[in-house]
């Protein structure tokens, strides 16, 4: 299924298919999984079933296609986009003519198409920096761990497992995805029970038998080590968590000032916080410091006016540079080309 649509600000999206996400228009923050993230303007996002998507801004518009079981696992190499190690699946659609070219130009009569081009890209991108085999390593144990998570395997249990597909799958998980296959068990098992937690009624005990916690008080307290909250804590949390205000002023400060302002004082100032408070706030919600929140609203506006084929020089003046090379400069730090680069690439 296709759809085009302008999501809710703030609505946890709960994905019951394997979906792509292409956002269309809108530069904010989304949230997928209890963890934010920013700057996805130009990105292809892969979800698989059970997760959810918020958009915490109000400017978004995006294109969803849903894909069935059949299609996804008919080729394996697929598993790439949807199973998820350390953030998201996704790819970065400027750099993937063949995607552009079908999502710009398809009328979507064979949706799984765009997996077969996006896989390439992901491979292309190589993340994790892993030749075929280690990938192929990496995602069949990916694999048992999504199956296995609720039984608290230990050591020896887990390289039983693992032994059918490479006695080096423990040393090429922690070189190429920097965790050990332990730690992929405890982060599932924490992230689906914190799932059940905010989006079931069940009751905390019950949910605590279900993974596998035979004392509800002993899951009390691994829950509130790893996330800061107790379950009940957690959940109310959750269920009080409208549209966050804090979120929506601080992106609307940035909007409005990025361009003239880059001092954290500034920002602190409007927000009635001293800088210590606003940069824990933000770290805290955001999973990013203020300094990468401006830094990076500084960037997206800048390859906005790039892409529009506005000069480095004027480029440089919008955004308050002093000298067009110290924009230059700076740009290049945070993005690895230079803007005539950047432009230069967009065109080819």
């Amino acid at each position: 299924m296709v759809e085009k649509f302008k999501p809710e600000i703030n609505k946890a999206y709960l994905i019951d298919q394997y979906t792509m996400i292409h956002i269309l228009n809108g530069s904010g923050m989304i949230q997928v999984d209890f963890k934010n993230f920013d700057n996805w303007s130009d990105k292809l996002i892969f979800l698989e079933k059970g997760q959810y998507i918020k958009f915490i801004n109000d400017d978004f518009l995006v294109r969803k296609i849903e894909f069935n079981d059949v299609e996804i696992f008919r080729n394996q190499n697929f598993r790439v986009l949807f199973k998820h190690l350390v953030s998201l699946g996704y790819i970065n659609f400027s750099e993937c003519t063949d995607c552009q070219n079908y999502l710009n130009n398809s009328i979507f009569s064979n949706p799984n198409e765009i997996l077969d081009v996006s896989a390439k890209q992901w491979f292309w991108q190589n993340p994790f920096q892993a030749n075929s085999h280690e990938y192929h390593i990496i995602f069949d144990v990916k694999d048992i761990v999504d199956h296995k998570f609720k039984n608290h395997l230990n050591n020896s249990e887990i390289a039983k497992l693992i032994r059918q597909y490479d006695m080096d799958a423990q040393s090429i998980y922690k070189d190429k995805v920097g965790l050990s296959i332990k730690k992929m068990f405890a982060n599932k098992r924490l992230l689906e029970s914190q799932k059940e937690i905010a989006f079931t009624g069940k009751s905390i005990k019950e949910i605590s038998y279900e993974f596998g916690y035979n004392d509800p008080a002993y899951f009390n307290r691994i829950f509130k080590s790893n996330v800061g909250k107790t379950p009940n804590e957690f959940r109310e949390n959750i269920a009080a968590d409208g549209i966050d205000s804090f979120i929506m002023n601080i992106n609307e400060l940035l909007s409005l000032h990025h361009d003239q302002q880059r001092n954290v004082d500034f920002y602190a100032d409007k927000m009635h916080m001293s800088v210590q408070t606003l940069s824990k706030k933000v770290q805290e919600k955001m999973q990013i410091t203020i300094g990468q929140l401006i830094r990076q609203q500084i960037i997206l506006t800048a390859k906005k006016h790039l892409d529009e084929h506005v000069s480095v020089k004027e480029v440089s003046h919008l955004l308050n540079f002093e000298e067009s090379n110290h924009f230059s400069s700076f740009f290049k730090h945070y993005t690895g080309l230079t803007p005539s680069q950047y432009q230069s690439k967009k065109v080819q």
